[in-house]
This record gives C-alpha cells, sequence and structure tokens, in this order.
C-alpha cells in the first residue's frame, strides 16, 4: 500500500495509521479534517501528523484528559450529569452537574481515580450512531445536558467515544487508549452558568493540565508558580496601582502610582506616532444608534455594547473608535494629496463583557484602545502595513518583548464580497511575505469587515499575549461613502485601516507588571528614587538631594519615617522602587550619595551629578 506520510510517499504495511506513524503522533489530518490514529489506512491516503508540540496535538491530549477526569468523576460521584468537557487554551476543563460539593480538597481524590483508569490502559473508541440511538442511549444514563446537545443536531449520525464503561458524546479526535496520559495535574473548581447563560443552571467547571511526561508537568507546574507571583492583579494592590470596587465591576480605578505607569505609556506612544507621521484625534464617547447601525455594529456587535436615550432617541456608548473616526475623515473634501491619512486615538471604549470572564486589567468593561485609523489609497496599502508593521516592531523592542504574527482570513459572520475579501487578504500577506515575516494563517479569524494582522507577544516567563491588530477594510469605506479626489478631479473610495499596538492601555499594563513582576524599568517606575537619611539630622540634606532630582524631572521621594535603616531599604526593595539613595555622616559631609539598586544593592559612593549621568543613560532608550 502506498501513502504519503508529511509530504514523503511511502510503501506501507498496517491496517490502521498507527501502525506507519511515529511513537510520539497524537493526530494526523487527512482529507482536511482531524482523525484518530484508529483510523483505517488505504491507498493514496495523505497523512499529516501531529506531535504534542503542534496546537492540533495539544488539543486532542488535552481533551482526551477532560474526558478521562469525566469518567473518574462518574466512578466517584454516579449521580453526575456531564455538560461540555473541551481543550482549553492551557488545559483542559469539564462542567459538571452535581449535588455533592466538588471543592479544591475533592481534587486529589479524583486525580487518584484517573491514575487507576490509566493504569488500565483502556482503548478509546470511535462509534458512530444516529441521533435517535444516541439520544435512547444518553436517556438511559440520566445524561439531560447530552440530550439537549442532540436537540440542537441536524445531522443524521453523530459519534461517541467509549472507554471501558464511559461513553461520552463527542466529534473527537481522540488518543488511542487512557494510558497515553502520562502525567497531569487539576488546578481549581469554579462555578459557571450552563451556556454562559445566567438564566440557567449553576454548574462546577473543573480546569485541569496534562503532558505527555512527568518533567512536563513539572515544568508547567513551576511556570504556574512564577505566573502566581507575577499576577498583576497582587502586584498591583502591593504597589498601590489600581483597584475594582464592587460599585464598578470591571471598571478598574487608577490610583496616582498607577497613572504615573500609565502617562509614561501615553508619553511614549504619543513620541513613536508623531515620529511615524500621525495625528492625534479625539471622537465622542455617545454616538446616534443610526451611525451602529450603519457601520454594522448594531448588527454584528450589539449584545456587547451598553445603550442610553437622548431626546427620545437611541443612542450607544462606543464600543469602538472607528465610526467616530470615519466621520471626522468625512468632515471635509480630501484628495489624493492628503493620503495616506494616519489618524491616531487614545479613545475610551465600552463593551459588557459577562461577570465570569472579567479578570483583573486583562478583561475588563471599559478601556482605553490606542487605535489608530489610517485611510490611503489602494496603491498605498502594502507601504502602510509595513510602516504599521515597523511601528509596532520598535514600540515591542523598547520593553523587550519578542512576538510571533498571525494572519487571520474570512470569518463566517462577514460582510462582502470574496472579491474584496481576497483582495485584502492578499495586501496584507504581501506586506508580510515583503519584509520575510514568519506568520501563521488563522482560517476564519478574522473580524467582520476584513482581515487582519495580529501580534502576540512572549513575556519572560513564555507565555504569550495577543495585543496588537493591523485589519484592512474596504467595506467601512463602501458603507459611510468615503470618497477623496484623485489627479483627474474624480471621486474615488478609499481604503481602511484599522490598527492598535498595545491594545489597550488596560491589558497591556497588565501584561508589564506581570512582565516585569512589578519592577518597572527606570522610566516607567511610579518612584524612581528614594532618598534615606540615616537619621534625623540627615533629614536637611536628603530633602536638598531630592529637590535636585525632582529638578531633572526624576520621580523621587524621601523616606525619613521613624524606621531602622534597614526597614527602610527592604521596604524600598519591596515597592520595586529603582533605586535608593541613603545619606548620613560621611556622605553629608563629602557632598556624596550612597547609592543601592534593587536587584544589584549597593553600588557604592557617587556624586550627585555622576548619579544623575547614570539616570540619564539608563532612561535615553526612551527619551
Amino acid at each position: 500500500m502506498e501513502v504519503v506520510v508529511d509530504g514523503v510517499r511511502k510503501n506501507v504495511q498496517g491496517d490502521r495509521v498507527k501502525d506507519i506513524v511515529a511513537k510520539d503522533t497524537i493526530v494526523v489530518r487527512v482529507g482536511g479534517e482531524l482523525k484518530d490514529l484508529d483510523t483505517p489506512l488505504r491507498d493514496g491516503m495523505n497523512i499529516q501528523t501531529f506531535d504534542f508540540d503542534s496546537e492540533e496535538g495539544k488539543a486532542v491530549f488535552w481533551h482526551s484528559t477532560a474526558h478521562l477526569m469525566a469518567q473518574a468523576i462518574k466512578r466517584l460521584y454516579p449521580s453526575a450529569m456531564l455538560a461540555i468537557g473541551p481543550s482549553i487554551e492551557n488545559g483542559f476543563y469539564y462542567d459538571i452537574d452535581v449535588d455533592t460539593p466538588i471543592t479544591s480538597d475533592s481534587l486529589g481524590e479524583i486525580e487518584s481515580e484517573m491514575r487507576r483508569i490509566v493504569k488500565e490502559n483502556l482503548p478509546i473508541q470511535r462509534e458512530e450512531m444516529s441521533v435517535a440511538e444516541a439520544r435512547k442511549l444518553f436517556e438511559e444514563r440520566g445524561e439531560k445536558y447530552k440530550i439537549e446537545l442532540l436537540d440542537e443536531i441536524e445531522d443524521e449520525v453523530v459519534s461517541v467515544y467509549r472507554q471501558g464503561e464511559f461513553v461520552d458524546l463527542c466529534r473527537g479526535p481522540h488518543l488511542p487508549s487512557t494510558g497515553k496520559i502520562k502525567a497531569f495535574k487539576l488546578l481549581s473548581v469554579a462555578g459557571a452558568y450552563w451556556r454562559g447563560d445566567e438564566r440557567n443552571k449553576m454548574l462546577q467547571r473543573i480546569y485541569g493540565i496534562s503532558f505527555p511526561t512527568k518533567e512536563m508537568l513539572d515544568e508547567y507546574i513551576k511556570k504556574l508558580e512564577e505566573a502566581k507571583r507575577r499576577d498583576h492583579r497582587k502586584i498591583g494592590k502591593e504597589l498601590d496601582l489600581f483597584s475594582f470596587h464592587p460599585e464598578g465591576p470591571g471598571f478598574p480605578f487608577f490610583h496616582p502610582k498607577g497613572m504615573v505607569v500609565w502617562n509614561a505609556l501615553i508619553d511614549y506612544w504619543r513620541k513613536v506616532h508623531k515620529a511615524h507621521g500621525y495625528l492625534e484625534v479625539r471622537t465622542p464617547l455617545i454616538l446616534n444608534k443610526r451611525l451602529w447601525e450603519q457601520s454594522g455594529h448594531w448588527d454584528h456587535y450589539r449584545e456587547n455594547m451598553y445603550f442610553t436615550k437622548i431626546d427620545d432617541e437611541d443612542y450607544a456608548i462606543k464600543p469602538m473608535n472607528c465610526p467616530g473616526g470615519i466621520l471626522i475623515f468625512k468632515s471635509g473634501i480630501k484628495s489624493y494629496k492628503d493620503l495616506p491619512l494616519r489618524m491616531a486615538e487614545l479613545g475610551l471604549v465600552h463593551r459588557h463583557e459577562r461577570s465570569g470572564v472579567l479578570h483583573g486589567l486583562m478583561r475588563v468593561r471599559a478601556f482605553t484602545q490606542d487605535d489608530a485609523h489610517l485611510f490611503v489609497r489602494e496603491n498605498q496599502i502594502e507601504e502602510e502595513v509595513i510602516g504599521v508593521i515597523r511601528l509596532a516592531d520598535e514600540f515591542y523592542r523598547t520593553f523587550g518583548f519578542k512576538y510571533k504574527v498571525e494572519l487571520s482570513t474570512r470569518p463566517e459572520n462577514s460582510m462582502g464580497s470574496d472579491e474584496i475579501w481576497e483582495k485584502a487578504t492578499s495586501a496584507l500577506r504581501g506586506a508580510l511575505e515583503k519584509l520575510d515575516m514568519d506568520f501563521e494563517v488563522k482560517e476564519g479569524d478574522g473580524a467582520f469587515y476584513g482581515p487582519k494582522i495580529d501580534f502576540h507577544l512572549e513575556d519572560c516567563i513564555g507565555r504569550t499575549w495577543q495585543c496588537g491588530t493591523i485589519q484592512l477594510d474596504f467595506l467601512m469605506p463602501e458603507k459611510f461613502d468615503l470618497t477623496y479626489v484623485e489627479k483627474d478631479g474624480s471621486r474615488v473610495r478609499p481604503v481602511m485601516l484599522h490598527r492598535t499596538i498595545m491594545g489597550s492601555i488596560e491589558r497591556f499594563m497588565g501584561i508589564l507588571i506581570e512582565h516585569y513582576a512589578g519592577a518597572f524599568p527606570l522610566w516607567l517606575a511610579p518612584v524612581q528614587i528614594v532618598v534615606i537619611p540615616v537619621g534625623e539630622k540627615h533629614r536637611v540634606y536628603a530633602e536638598e538631594v531630592a529637590e535636585t532630582l525632582k529638578g531633572e524631572n526624576l520621580r523621587v521621594e524621601v523616606d525619613a519615617r521613624d524606621e531602622k535603616l534597614g526597614y527602610r531599604i527592604r521596604y524600598a526593595q519591596v515597592q520595586q522602587v529603582p533605586y535608593m539613595v541613603v545619606v548620613g555622616d560621611k556622605e553629608m559631609q563629602a557632598s556624596t550619595l550612597s547609592v543601592r539598586e534593587r536587584r544589584k544593592g549597593d553600588l557604592g559612593s557617587l556624586s550627585l551629578g555622576d548619579f544623575l549621568s547614570m539616570l540619564k543613560k539608563e532612561n535615553s532608550t526612551v527619551s
């Protein structure tokens, strides 16, 4: 029998795909579909293999572990009813309806039962049956949530997966057997409404993670502990940067020190955008419903919007800045000489997020997008996309971020013709290829009005965060009848680029807090220097030093509290202040400073001039 495996034609012997692929293969793609390793071989089959290092492999491995966990729960809690148990970005979860509360203390018992099932090495077998047969099967098992899912399936045939006595409604694919799951950890228990609808019953959601080896699991747990240490919510409270209150769930309150970081980010943002030829604008927070109907947000985004009435007319609080930017473009006649027109806006937007997904600064209901809308001629698209990519690269490198790039294509709920979408997608792809950038194509993940490029930043512990985006839009100019006057006097439709670099300032701050573990670089630190007099008699000199430093636009505090010197130094270190300046008898007599850095410790004695020169050099990367 002749087949193609990962592009290589081979003569093979065997009955199943698992007989011919590498030992670490988890799943295969055949004819564009992911398939189990138990799939029968046939002559001429084209097989693409995936191991755990791939997204496809991880998803199958984690989904199979969700089934393993569900089987263990059914053994321990026979009356439990299963809802859904998907793989997610980092691991898996299963939603369970069970009368007995499952707490964090219960997870060890479930893990022990999971290990027993792994030792049994039960085959995981796919079976296809009619919807009626599946309904009967799950009715006999009392699985009302599976029956509800079956009621919505239009296909005549569905698949179930069996492992021992356990059976689950599932498309698959899955691992060949439970014995393949070598290392796992159940992480937490949370509440989750069935179907995410607050009108439905609250279920218990159990999260977990798994890996092919114990070493990989241990490394992940180590990173998880480090991530907890860096949690921006914890550090934000410790450093007095921001807070949340029940009077405004999902709406962050920024404290004075948090505003220092905020304003430093904005100052740098403005500096970079001015250098790249952007003009800053500002658009209203509330705009008439008619605008959102015209833009398409009313049909495609209404469930995420907030509304109000003014003079008996319907208005919406903006979830996006682009329609306001379009109105500015329409406010006067534009010539081809005006393009490209790059308009940047730090625009406050509001989006209705369910309470269950709110997460510190990472997921909020009100946030400031560092938006920009570029109006360009068609022959300027590639050059302008390249310009945005270069701006993003400059911005991210300032913070020490590596990043990867994704190109997202047309989604199911899109507007516009195939021709427009092909033209837009080709333009983005061409810009990436011209820069010789590596990128991954994400089919169907574009915005409803156009394809996009996304930037995923990698922080210092290897996590990735989606931040910047570039969206190419032929449709909004059409919907709003945007035109500019060409050389020959004709009216021509511009193309619109939507883009952000930070994504939102709130979320970017959260990412930075975790990336730096609160130890911001000097230019971002809320307090850059603490001057610490050894005793009361040194206080005047400390104040004089502080005033001189403040005169150089440095953020300085004097800590002259009636506490021991060691305590005040440690406090400044805990507060992640970059530099501590200690002054005592010796420093007063010699007009010097004893300088300590928060990580390196004692830097020795420096003159005030030398200290200032050192600070200016450190700040020079963003000055």
